[in-house]
């Protein structure tokens, strides 16, 4: 889809804070209430913008120790990839899963509690599911940078 300098202002301005009013986008980008409620139906109707959310401190609600996991299949056949799949989706500790190339298949993004948490949830739920050949876990020190702004 092709945006106008109007259009790239807008979803920044959402991306910041999709709670404002139509209103105060309107003033920030010098349009009218109307013209901006427009342009946000039509970005919500053409599927750039698929949701709005509430983002959550991590640390507030007990889940701040973060893994990042790579895994490996035993065979990367249809079968066994879409189990797969299938069977992340349902893990709520899961906040991010990624099909990738090189030396493992998968990216996962954990939120926990603690080491402790962590190692449960491999024991009892990720390396339960069938056709896992080998994981490897890195655990995140420091955020540098997070976003969940996309850059247009």
């Amino acid at each position: 889809m092709k945006f106008d300098e109007i259009d790239v202002r807008l979803l920044g301005l959402l991306q910041q804070d999709s709670k404002k009013t139509t209103k105060e986008y309107a003033n920030q980008l010098n349009l009218s209430v109307t013209a901006v409620y427009e342009r946000i139906k039509r970005l919500e109707k053409t599927g750039c913008i698929t949701k709005y959310v509430a983002l959550v401190d991590k640390k507030k609600v007990n889940k701040s120790f973060v893994v990042l996991c790579h895994v490996k299949l035993v065979q990367h056949t249809k079968e066994f990839v879409t189990q797969f799949e299938r069977e992340v989706l349902r893990l709520q500790e899961v906040v991010e899963c990624y099909h990738i190339s090189g030396d493992y298949d998968y990216i996962l993004k954990i939120h926990v509690s603690d080491m402790e948490a962590y190692r449960d949830f491999m024991v009892a739920k990720l390396t339960a599911i069938n056709h896992i050949g080998s994981t490897q876990s890195s655990f995140v020190i420091t955020e540098v940078k997070h976003t969940t702004a996309i850059p247009i």
